[in-house]
């Protein structure tokens, strides 16, 4: 019998106290987790805060014009310039959306590229009833609503689509900046991180 075991004998007076490897790992993974499990303090239990969305600027771009869209006609654009990860949807969804221009308020512009893991998410917008979506992407099955600013509706992204910001000049759809970070770019990261 090995210092390992637990030991008996028969006339159980000199029981030991020692326990097994097997035994030993399981006690202390148990007690490391729940060492480790996370508390939340709630200060204000069921009220809603706004916070302040962080937008990179780029430079004005402007993408088309507004007399030129058609209801759930996407058009591909690229933003901030012509490089890696920038293609992007400008749609007319035909319902108010979060971030919506025009008259009604329904016209808004979503990176291609899915914040999870950069999956390309070209031809996949349907619009479905009030419903309009970016997505499943084809690594994941990320599916985005763009009448949210874009959020998760399901799968394995856990961020919202980049949404470039939008204005109306005139009859001219202009892109002003980004809501988010692009997928693959660092220039991006870097100019949250000051802004």
């Amino acid at each position: 019998m090995t210092s390992l075991e637990i030991t008996n004998n028969a006339d159980n007076k000199n029981a030991s106290c020692l326990i097994n490897r097997r035994q030993f790992l399981l006690n202390s993974s148990t007690a490391a987790i729940a060492s480790f499990v996370p508390v939340v303090i709630y200060n204000q239990v069921g009220e809603a805060q706004s916070l302040t969305a962080k937008m990179v600027k780029y430079p004005n771009r402007q993408l088309t014009k507004l007399s030129e869209l058609k209801v759930n006609e996407p058009i591909n654009i690229n933003y901030p310039d012509d490089g890696n990860n920038t293609a992007a949807i400008l749609v007319k969804l035909g319902v108010p959306a979060g971030g919506g221009i025009g008259p009604d308020e329904d016209i808004v512009a979503f990176s291609y590229y899915c914040s999870h893991q950069g999956g390309p998410l070209q031809g996949t917008y349907k619009a479905v009833d009030e419903h309009r979506v970016l997505g499943p992407c084809p690594f994941h099955l990320s599916l985005f609503d763009l009448t949210r600013h874009g959020i998760l509706v399901s799968g394995q992204a856990y961020q919202s689509l980049p949404q470039i910001v939008l204005e109306m000049q005139n009859d001219n759809v202009v892109a002003t900046g980004i809501m988010g970070l692009l997928f693959g770019r660092t220039d991006n990261l870097i100019a949250t991180a000051r802004g």
